[in-house]
């Protein structure tokens, strides 16, 4: 199969007709008319593609709007994507996408709604805000941050925490506040749930985001997957000749540590015997 692009993604509007890089994370904010379908508004961050409505709410309403316009764009999103962070995680809800059912797209669409649309984490003891929708509005930012947790309050609009297998079912009510929120204790934590509801998704391929070719590359063999492995033996010990170097400046650095969380990150442990195979196949592949 040939690298994979954006399909049906591109409804530009007539104002604007050109992208426009986010600071220094190579996401691009792209213009359209209005709503796109959730695969296809969730499959351009794949590509690093914002797709960013031109119009402004009405002046007789400031404070809120029930349709994401220009503050809400610029003022709820582009913080979040110029952050390096923030920036890989979503696209990597956008790769999850490709390939997923129209039942898994809606469920993370669901999921992207209630916590980088209008989500809350705690924060020094304090219930903050990160979704861009209670950012960039007045109202529903107040409504939000004046709720209890759930049980704790008499408040018809409740304030839940985030679990993924169940929040994919809630409402996302787009014409009023929300009839639900949901927190965390953190916005790492967030991402994490995120992350690990993501990966239990059934797709009949695996894909990565080639930044040089600015295309999506599909996994569909071995020999493809021992392709990857090969590159990211070189950034590894780009990693672990640096560490090197920082602890020879710094014995205090927990090198154990972060090579634990690498490890845990790119699930050594648990795929060995998947290593093995891709190994033979590497072997394979060079041989021919």
């Amino acid at each position: 199969m040939q690298s994979m692009h954006v399909r049906s993604i591109l409804k530009t509007g007539p104002i604007l007709s050109s992208t426009v890089d986010i600071g220094k994370t190579g996401f691009q904010l792209r213009p359209v008319a209005g709503y796109l379908s959730p695969r296809d508004f969730l499959s351009g961050l794949a590509f690093r593609v914002f797709h960013c409505t031109q119009y402004i709410r009405h002046s007789s309403d400031p404070f809120y709007t029930p349709e994401p316009d220009c503050c809400h764009e610029l003022l709820g999103h582009m913080p979040l994507l110029a952050n390096p962070s923030f920036a890989q995680f979503s696209q990597e809800l956008g790769l999850a996408t490709l390939g997923a059912s129209d039942d898994d797209v809606q469920k993370l669409a669901t999921l992207y709604f209630f916590t980088v649309e209008f989500g809350l984490c705690k924060q020094r003891g304090k219930m903050r805000v990160y979704g861009a929708g209670l950012l960039s509005s007045v109202s529903e930012l107040r409504h939000a941050v004046s709720l209890s947790p759930s049980g704790e309050g008499k408040e018809k609009t409740k304030l839940k925490r985030f679990d993924p297998e169940i929040t994919c079912q809630e409402e996302c009510v787009i014409t009023a506040f929300q009839n639900a929120y949901f927190y965390t204790d953190s916005f790492e934590e967030a991402k994490e749930k995120m992350r690990a509801f993501a990966s239990k998704i059934k797709r009949p391929f695996g894909v990565r985001y080639n930044p040089y070719t600015q295309s999506v590359e599909v996994l569909s063999s071995a020999q493809k997957v021992a392709a990857l492995v090969s590159e990211l033996r070189g950034d590894l010990c780009i990693v672990s000749n640096a560490l090197a170097k920082i602890r020879e400046q710094d014995e205090t650095v927990d090198v154990e540590g972060l090579a634990t969380l690498l490890k845990k990150g790119i699930g050594i442990e648990s795929g060995q015997n998947q290593g093995g195979k891709v190994d033979n196949a590497e072997n394979s592949t060079n041989n021919n």
